[in-house]
């Protein structure tokens, strides 16, 4: 054990990033705005390393989130000052470089600050032997025992690579416990906090479906989980700051980019449909009863390629004929072009209304996108031709950007491999060099049955309105699916909802989604379904196959369709 707290029973634990990009001020602000003893940052998603594998391929001491350098810049005298660690996955393909980096900010400060890391993630250099192919980044995820093994050195600051996100909460609140490796349920309880803060705002009040009911969005602030020793958390916030902490933004986040109801990790596999949330006063929601079960044998890889080039052009088409217009471009522009891309896709988004009382409203956008292994077919071969037709096609042609060339792409796809193939080492402040062995109980991953469902609601009169008037829904991505989390309030709505919205609706309703397999995943605890939508996403957020590459607006396009709802639901109150 290694005390992280003065207080023995509860570690609190920050969030200050969400992604790489996220607010820069707010390891400042999380700082500043009351007791923590932890601060952790996730930087690292699946776009995120093929940015960081491009920076490599450039520069090869980068790799590394460089926001994270600015930000421990600005703060780390007062984080030493107030006993706060910093954990972070901001080393991304590379962890040591990061921690040399901030050895040297330390010095250039005048600041003594013990900085360990942890690594053995990527296996680019045995990517082909390990039969993964040729990536241009291959990085397995790790768990928390690197984490808990440098916080047990003393280690002020901890960077890794590519760990899941959650591992950055886990690995302090395993280190503080002292937790061992089949404490199952408290590191699965501590797996749900993590997936709950990692993302950081999204937790209070961000993308939230009924945003409308928060009285200050204005700033959310970033979320904190007080984890106790069995597991349990509550989420929190600083005091002061904007957003709202609430059983809805909370479960929000649990449904976030998930699959089934088994979560797994390198460290233990959570049961989402064990989760209880109950509030627990302003701003506080109570997560407990997580069960937590072995974790699988194998470890999941990300691997990124670069999988051509693309480039795009988007007509604007105005007022009466939008669609004989669409036509005579595309007819036109396919048989102007000398040379044929590999991949060449129309979307034709009818944002136009009729008698419009602006020009842009009166307007559909008519997008091409072309991909291909030669960079030359995209480029002006592609985007001159498309302008060529200004003057020879519909009536009112133009075009939201002039040509260009064409820009590299990249693939998302996971591998697995055994957990004893993958090193994982903790790199300690003073150089030493810890293994971590994988875990030695194991168990296959399996579906969990669907659960029985509550009794049908009678209903004896419907009204038409959107799904969205009772249900709360997030979306979101995982390679190329996509996960879309509904749930309802009441009892008495989750008998409706349960046998409503089956897959065969959500086909209905999300025409897109017709052709592509959809799993449904029942969560009674949450009052919640969730549907993977395998394929949508093509071949991941880098591939763009969709206008909405990350899924990010999908579960909002699906609160939007109009449903037979029964005739006396209505949103009720948190």
């Amino acid at each position: 054990m290694s005390m992280l707290a003065a207080d023995p029973d509860v570690l609190r634990i920050g969030n200050c990033s969400g992604f790489y990009g996220d607010r820069i001020g707010a390891m400042r602000e999380m700082l500043e705005g009351g007791h923590l003893d932890v601060l952790t940052g996730d930087y690292l998603a699946e776009l995120t390393m093929l940015i960081l594998g491009r920076d490599r391929m450039k520069d090869a001491s980068l790799g590394y989130a460089k926001t994270f350098v600015k930000q421990v810049e600005d703060c780390l005298g007062l984080a030493l000052e107030r006993k706060v660690r910093l954990v972070a996955n901001a080393g991304g393909l590379n962890p040591a470089g990061l921690a040399e980096k901030l050895r040297s900010v330390a010095a250039d400060l005048g600041l003594q600050a013990a900085v360990a890391h942890v690594e053995g993630d990527d296996l680019l250099p045995r990517a082909d032997e390990l039969g993964l192919g040729k990536p241009l980044t291959a990085n397995a995820y790790l768990g928390a025992w690197g984490i808990v093994e440098c916080l047990r050195s003393g280690a002020d600051i901890v960077v890794t690579g590519r760990v899941t996100d959650a591992s950055v909460i886990v690995g302090p609140a395993a280190a503080h416990f002292g937790w061992g490796r089949t404490d199952h349920d408290a590191l699965a309880g501590a797996v749900v906090a993590g997936h709950i803060i990692e993302c950081g705002t999204q937790a209070t009040g961000g993308n939230f479906a009924f945003f409308t009911e928060l009285a200050d969005l204005g700033r959310p602030g970033f979320p904190i989980a007080e984890i106790r020793a069995d597991g349990s958390s509550v989420i929190t916030k600083h005091a002061g700051t904007g957003g709202a902490v609430t059983v809805d933004t909370v479960r929000s986040q649990v449904m976030y980019e998930i699959q089934g109801a088994r979560y797994a990790g390198p460290d233990v596999t959570a049961r989402l449909d064990t989760v209880r949330l109950t509030q627990d006063g302003p701003d506080r929601v109570r997560v407990d009863g997580v069960r937590g079960e072995a974790p699988p044998p194998r470890l999941k890889v990300s691997l990124n390629t670069i999988g051509g080039f693309r480039n795009e052009m988007q007509f604007v088409l105005t007022g009466l004929d939008i669609e004989a217009k669409a036509a005579l471009a595309r007819e036109q522009l396919e048989s102007w072009l000398t040379v044929r891309p590999a991949e060449l896709d129309w979307t034709l988004a009818r944002l136009d209304r009729p008698d419009a009382e602006t020009e842009e409203q009166a307007s559909a956008l008519l997008r091409c996108v072309v991909r291909d292994p030669d960079p030359n077919k995209v480029g002006r071969a592609f985007s001159g031709v498309a302008v060529e037709l200004a003057l020879a096609s519909y009536p009112g042609c133009s075009f939201t950007a002039p040509p260009g060339n064409g820009s590299p792409y990249g693939v998302f796809r996971a591998g697995y491999v055994d957990a004893a193939e993958v090193p994982h080492v903790a790199v300690l402040p003073d150089g030493t060099r810890v293994d971590i062995a994988p875990a030695a109980a194991t168990a296959e991953l399996e579906a969990v049955p669907e659960p029985a469902l509550p009794q049908p609601l009678p209903v004896e009169e419907t009204r038409r309105g959107p799904l969205g008037e009772i249900a709360l829904a997030r979306s979101g991505d995982k390679g190329g699916d996509a996960n879309i989390g509904v749930w309802v309030r009441t009892e008495e709505q989750w008998r409706w909802l349960a046998h409503t919205l089956t897959v065969e609706k959500v086909r209905q309703l999300l025409p897109e989604t017709a052709d592509l397999e959809i799993t449904r995943h029942v969560l009674p605890n949450l009052r919640a379904l969730n549907f993977v939508v395998s394929g949508l996403l093509g071949e991941g957020v880098a591939y763009q196959a969709r206008f909405d590459p990350q899924a990010k607006g999908l579960g909002e396009w699906l609160r939007s369709r109009w449903v037979d709802l029964p005739a006396e639901a209505h949103r009720t109150t948190a």
